[in-house]
């Protein structure tokens, strides 16, 4: 029981500290640029197409896909130097 609390606490880490990493900083600078302001304001006020649900599950599959990979990346490389 000790290893798997051990590993959720690395992962959860792990998860936590690239999301930190990535997502601070996007939002810090889409927060001070006018122009990214006003591209969102401009998609706000789009009306929803018919295949945008499609794409939609498609990227995001995609995004879960390659923070997988990551992990699992970052997990064998980990292996390694012990």
């Amino acid at each position: 029981m000790k290893l798997m609390i051990r590993w959720y606490r690395w992962i959860a880490a792990l998860v936590g500290g690239a999301v930190a990493g990535a997502l601070v900083p996007a939002v810090a600078w889409a927060h001070t640029d006018p122009a990214v302001v006003a591209v969102g304001e401009e998609l706000a006020k789009r009306k929803a197409r018919s295949g945008v649900a499609a794409v939609g599950f498609g990227g995001a599959l995609c995004c879960l896909l390659v923070v997988a990979l990551i992990v699992l990346v970052v997990v064998m490389i980990a292996r390694r130097r012990k």
